[in-house]
């Protein structure tokens, strides 16, 4: 059983992460006053102090405490290192992520080093910081306190002696409508949107004061089961897998472009500093940053490729990289990235690169390159080399060769995390997720393939509530399904054209394990759209994008949709359903 201390941000990430394993935890926060939607965590409410942790803790057998808390609540973290340590329980620290310290910023240590020559102070240090800058006013400054616009604040505003002409409230989110010569800032890290307000205050011409944050107190954790360190929702899944195994049935694992990034991370350390850690930290592209095992061999580093319990024919790989250095600056960032043994090319046009290249994707390449540029010494020029050994026979078990993909594996992923779900476990989740829109109350659900087409999706319906958009991935019928047991009275299926050109051809499942595009059927309905085209050539259908005239491109999007209504108007027999085929670019097409 996991004890979550949340009430933040990072407490609603780690609430996500978890609710994936569909296996039961508790979330604590100090008021309950926290919107956050939890189907298989209890929400409890109340300050804990030591004792009652301890008691909370043999009650409900927790073997795993995450401490998602504001990182200003050091009271809050002893309490949880001592309790831990007590009980021999490990803790995950679910730390946010900082932008580094600006030097035109007065920083202090606490808020009695608060500068004295200014005339007037806006505080967004919260309502319990109040008291701690009444010797402050004492000595004439105007304090204004931004605080919660709730009952529960303004109640402890009082009790510490403000008044009501010292209040503004949250709002207008980040906005700064108060005017004064400085304000005063916690360093709350980028979910805190400590950036914003640092840029507002600065367009009201307005002294910068910020209160540095505490250190989570790493010696003292060292006396624990143990402890780690993450700053985001895939180092917190990978935590948990490490130490609580049976929580999540399925496991996560790393994406080859991972692997790579973090075998170039080792020969890169071991090339300038000549050190060979058995961990690397790496960047991934959502911010945070995760540790990685590494090794090395005669000349490169490598890693191996953990799938988890994803069932992927690269897992036990050994993904390879050394390091050359160039003789002149040359290349992007001074930095070339090339497929040696084991590593595809790609032989067809339609991928992030031209026939000829290495099959090593885009996102990959910029982890690679984001990860090792600063710590490459006078920021020389190097040759990075990825090779997989047995690479070409593991390629002939994949899709690769139908893509087009010869002589190797592909080096890809996006996040640079594989989370694996059984089929069961996801539609679960979508039902979860249909359920919490149905109970915002809105009459429209907008069910989509993921992030991407969701942004565009959103900025098309702004006037909807966040819980009205659901991820199907690529279970098309059994949400649609899952919304006529709902009731919904109006659905929007959004769809991007590599699914659509799958669902058209009566695909409910889109997942490439169970169908593929089918050229022979994508041809029939250019035919009918006016536009006949040679598909041989045709890797992805996103490239019909480029292929197809300007004038001719509504008529196919009409035909596609005309035939995606055909398959899934039945499902949804009462309901008011709007299909909606998205571009690369974000434009909505529609019958």
């Amino acid at each position: 059983m996991i004890l979550v201390f949340g009430g933040t941000t990072e407490g609603r990430r780690t609430a996500e992460a978890l609710e994936k394993a569909g296996a039961t935890y508790y979330y604590s926060t100090k008021t309950g006053e926290q919107d956050v939607s939890l189907h298989h965590g209890e929400h409890i409410n109340g300050v804990m102090d030591a004792e009652a942790m301890k008691v909370f803790v043999d009650k409900h057998g927790i073997r795993l405490i995450v401490d998602a808390a504001h990182p200003f609540a050091s009271h809050l973290h002893q309490t949880i290192i001592s309790v831990a340590s007590e009980k021999q329980i490990p803790i995950i620290r679910y730390e946010r992520i900082y932008p580094p310290r600006d030097p035109d910023i007065t920083w202090i240590d606490d808020y009695s080093q608060v500068p004295t020559d200014i005339h007037s102070l806006l505080a967004t240090t919260g309502v319990q910081s109040i008291s701690k800058l009444k010797w402050l006013e004492a000595l004439g400054v105007k304090v204004i306190y931004r605080i919660l616009n709730r009952k529960s604040s303004l109640m402890t505003a009082y009790e510490q002696g403000a008044t009501d002409d010292q209040f503004c409230f949250y709002e207008d989110g980040n906005n700064i409508d108060v005017d004064a010569d400085a304000i005063l800032l916690k360093e709350s890290g980028i979910s805190g949107g400590f950036v914003e307000k640092v840029v507002a205050a600065r367009a009201k011409g307005m002294r910068i004061i910020a209160i540095k944050r505490p250190q989570w107190p790493i010696v003292a954790a060292k006396g624990t089961q143990g402890w780690t360190m993450v700053n985001g929702p895939h180092g917190l899944r990978l935590a948990v897998e490490k130490l609580l195994p049976d929580f999540f049935s399925l496991h996560s694992g790393l994406t080859t472009g991972t692997c790579a990034t973090a075998a170039a991370v080792a020969a890169m350390i071991r090339l300038t500093k000549g050190e060979t850690p058995d961990e690397v930290p790496i960047l991934l592209p959502n911010g945070e940053t995760i540790m990685v095992s590494v090794g090395y061999g005669d000349g490169y580093a490598y890693c191996i490729k953990e799938a988890g319990d994803d069932p992927d024919v690269t897992n036990g790989v050994e993904v390879r990289v050394s390091l050359t250095p160039n003789p002149s600056p040359i290349g992007e960032g001074g930095i070339i990235i090339k497929g040696g043994e084991g590593v595809g090319r790609f032989t067809l046009p339609g991928f992030d690169y031209p026939p000829g290249e290495a099959a090593i994707n885009k996102d990959p390449r910029q982890m690679i390159r984001q990860n090792i540029e600063p710590l490459t010494l006078n920021h020389e020029s190097l040759t990075v080399t990825i090779s997989v050994p047995g690479g070409e026979e593991i390629a002939r078990r994949t899709f690769n060769p139908r893509l087009g993909i010869e002589g190797g594996i592909s080096i890809i992923g996006v996040s640079g995390i594989v989370e694996p779900f059984s089929e069961e476990a996801f539609i679960s989740s979508i039902r979860k997720c249909m359920e919490v829109a149905k109970a915002s109350g809105t009459d429209r659900v907008v069910i989509n393939s993921g992030a991407k087409s969701e942004r565009f999706l959103k900025d098309h319906y702004p006037h909807l509530p966040s819980q009205a958009f659901v991820q199907y991935g690529n279970y098309i019928g059994d949400t649609l399904k899952i919304a006529n047991e709902l009731e919904f009275r109006q659905v929007t299926l959004g769809v991007m054209l590599g699914k659509a050109v799958k669902l058209a051809a009566g695909n409910l499942d889109t997942h490439s394990k169970k169908t593929v595009m089918d050229k022979t059927f994508i041809a029939s309905m250019l035919e009918k759209a006016g536009c006949p085209i040679d598909l041989t050539n045709l890797t992805l259908a996103r490239e019909l994008w480029e292929i197809i005239t300007p004038e001719k491109i509504e008529d196919f999007c009409r035909i596609i949709l005309q035939h995606c209504m055909l398959h899934c108007q039945p499902l949804v027999p009462h309901t008011e359903l709007t299909l909606l085929l998205i571009d690369d670019d974000g434009t909505i097409h529609s019958l």
